[in-house]
């Protein structure tokens, strides 16, 4: 899905609705990190010792409005699943708060945490995998109803049969299997399955990136009519462009485990701030694609490991305008206007 005029519209009508949308955010994430033990040795996982630190997360904050779409992009590997696991507690936090709703539910204990989870729910990325093939559609949909308890299973079988149908499948698909269904109508399932429990917030963990592209956009089509209908709010996690300028509010741009940019979508996708924003976007297909090859940025190199991130800007080994401060100090996030902030030293600190 690239970027164009119809986007750019559609960007223009969330801007309005991100000047109405409350004050007070439904999700807040102060400095969360998540870091792994890289463990090293030839006798399998259970023998292996402990070795160095992979930094999947480092110090992300960010806030999300009530009724918003907080769209999150970068590379393949740089994150961005497991920032939207961890917001969850799917992932527990190496370190950070995540509050929902003015609750710190890092601090939750796990009975308290299952309350809380009905309220918080995900869209998992591959439809193949995500669901039961063992389990029927009525046995997984309802699933989220039977953790919760307290529904009659007349009422479970009503709300199923009704959710089944919101999401465009019939209620004589509730005794069928996974299998018997295309990609398209299994991304389905999954999002009847995030949203029986009634949830506010719902994180899309590249929703449509395993579906055919003819399919992407009834699911992406959808996920915004459930949207408006529901008053939901959205977490989506792309590496696509295209499809992150059309759903969202605002965009966060995660590069080796940083946020190194947020802003509304329109100015970051117009007036990109960061390099790597700026070489995202400058690799998007676009129609005047001959004009936008001569303007194009090319990044040296590939995404350096987490496991040995350089030091000062992570971003240093790529960017096309690295300074020797880049290679020593990392940046701090610097307000630029209009709700834009950027983490890199072309913007100094109190400028």
């Amino acid at each position: 899905m690239a970027v164009g005029c119809a986007a750019s519209s559609r960007r223009s009508e969330r801007m309005n609705m991100t000047d109405t949308m409350e004050a007070a955010p439904l999700v807040e994430v102060r400095g969360l990190v998540k870091h792994y033990a890289h463990r090293t040795g030839p006798l399998g996982w259970l023998t292996r010792k402990a070795g160095r630190t992979v930094r999947a997360v480092n110090h992300a904050s960010f806030s999300i409005a009530r009724g918003e779409t907080l769209g999150l992009i970068g590379e393949s590997g740089c994150g961005k699943s497991t920032l939207g696991r961890a917001v969850l507690r799917l992932h527990e936090p190496t370190a950070g708060k995540v509050l929902f709703d003015g609750v710190d539910i890092t601090s939750l204990d796990a009975r308290e945490l299952k309350r809380m989870r009905a309220r918080m729910q995900i869209v998992f990325q591959d439809p193949y995998s995500s669901l039961n093939p063992r389990k029927t559609v009525e046995q997984i949909v309802s699933l989220p109803l039977q953790l919760q308890g307290g529904v009659q299973p007349r009422e479970m079988r009503d709300r199923v049969a009704f959710m089944i149908e919101s999401v465009g499948l019939k209620a004589d698909h509730l005794r069928r299997y996974p299998h018997q269904f295309s990609g398209g109508q299994r991304q389905r399932i999954g999002i009847a399955r995030a949203l029986i429990a009634n949830p506010a917030f719902l994180v899309c963990d590249e929703p449509v990136s395993a579906l055919d592209v003819s399919i992407q956009a009834q699911v992406i089509q959808l996920l915004e009519n459930l949207k408006r209908e529901r008053g939901l709010t959205y977490l989506f996690i792309s590496h696509d462009i295209g499809v992150i300028g059309y759903v969202s509010n605002r965009i966060a741009v995660m590069y080796l485990g940083e946020i190194v940019e947020t802003g509304p979508s329109r100015s970051v996708l117009e007036n990109p701030a960061h390099p790597y924003t700026q070489a995202l976007l400058s690799a998007a297909p676009q129609v005047d694609e001959p004009e936008r090859k001569r303007n194009r940025i090319e990044l040296r190199g590939e995404l350096p490991s987490p496991l040995d991130p350089p030091a000062g800007c992570k971003f240093h080994s790529r960017c096309p305008y690295a300074q020797e401060i880049c290679r020593k100090v990392e940046p701090r996030a610097v307000e630029i206007g209009g709700g834009q902030s950027v983490a890199c030293h072309l913007y100094p600190v109190g400028l």
